[in-house]
């Protein structure tokens, strides 16, 4: 049980943190316009696609959702979609809708993040029908459970908490049933960062006390203390956004070891030069042939500086150590 502690943040750099929400959608959103993958759901949530993104921001977030969504897919295979996903820092992210599109979803789909993107994110599935359509088709009553910062089916779970009180955390998740003796996956794309060393090592090391079968999908930033690391932490500063967690950023090493000093069996880390090298080719050259890119240099650097760490434990000897690309 996590032990219960005070919380003093700082309202600013929080503002600055959920600021990134946005951020991420809105790329997303030009991206899928521009033909790089395909999302159906991201308009119910981004309306305007917005200014014109570099084509190396592009390349880069199609890299990222590409290879976090096979890890993915190869856990829902490896436990045939009897398991459990928890997208923490969800944002207004849209796998819960593509995962049902395709006929793979887990038992059950949490999504955790701060209260007011949560309000913001229930507001859009409650007034749009593309995006409500789903849930009440995998809801088996007459009865969802919607509040302005909970949203609870049988198959899809939206809950508000801070993920730096994991007293709160766990209570939520156990309110909502879920089950730590099913396989569950937790992602988190661009999140720990924002949590300090301790915060997050607190976080991966309750998951691996709590689910002797899981994985964990982390996301961002690596190789952080070169000149390009750098330039990208003062650029973040200048927006008021504190990479607290950029200690654990300097190699792929000081990532793994992260989750291996918190009790996880095997850890993988690749920086998405690697990802986007091993992604099917003959995709890469369908998305590269969209956009003409000028600084393939600024490309590789921008890959080289982000990462997919992928972490699990496996008492049920599912073959989730060969999860991988």
């Amino acid at each position: 049980m996590a032990s219960k502690q005070t919380y003093t943040y700082s309202d600013t750099a929080d503002e600055a943190v959920r600021a990134t929400c946005d951020d991420a959608s809105i790329c997303k959103r030009f991206a899928t316009s521009k033909g790089y993958w395909t999302d159906l759901y991201a308009q119910y949530f981004v309306r305007q696609i917005g200014e014109r993104k570099a084509p190396e921001i592009n390349r880069g977030y199609y890299g990222r959702v590409k290879g976090v969504n096979l890890l993915l897919d190869a856990f829902l295979e490896k436990t045939q979609c009897d398991c459990q996903v928890v997208n923490l820092g969800a944002g207004l992210d849209t796998t819960f809708w593509r995962l049902k599109d395709e006929n793979i979803m887990p038992k059950k789909f949490f999504e955790v993040d701060f209260p007011t993107i949560v309000a913001r994110k229930i507001h859009h599935i409650k007034t749009k029908p593309p995006l409500s359509k789903p849930l009440i088709e995998t809801h088996s009553t007459d009865s969802l459970l919607l509040d302005s910062h909970s949203l609870d089916s049988d198959r899809y779970c939206i809950i508000a908490a801070d993920l730096r009180d994991l007293p709160t955390l766990e209570d939520k998740l156990k309110k909502f049933q879920i089950n730590p003796e099913l396989p569950t996956l937790f992602l988190s794309e661009c999140v720990l960062v924002y949590m300090t060393p301790e915060q997050s090592s607190k976080l991966v090391h309750w998951v691996a006390d709590t689910f002797p079968t899981a994985m964990f999908i982390n996301y961002e930033q690596v190789n952080m203390n070169d000149r390009f690391g750098h330039i990208m932490i003062e650029n973040l500063q200048r927006r008021q956004c504190n990479l607290a967690g950029v200690d654990l950023c300097q190699s792929l090493d000081s990532q793994k070891e992260r989750f291996l000093s918190a009790g996880w069996e095997s850890v993988n880390a690749l920086d998405m030069m690697m990802v986007y090298s091993m992604l099917p080719q003959e995709d890469v050259a369908r998305i590269e042939r969209l956009e003409f890119l000028d600084e393939k240099e600024l490309l590789q650097q921008l890959l080289q500086h982000y990462c997919i760490c992928w972490a699990v434990k496996d008492k049920l000897s599912l073959g989730l150590s060969h999860i991988g690309f």
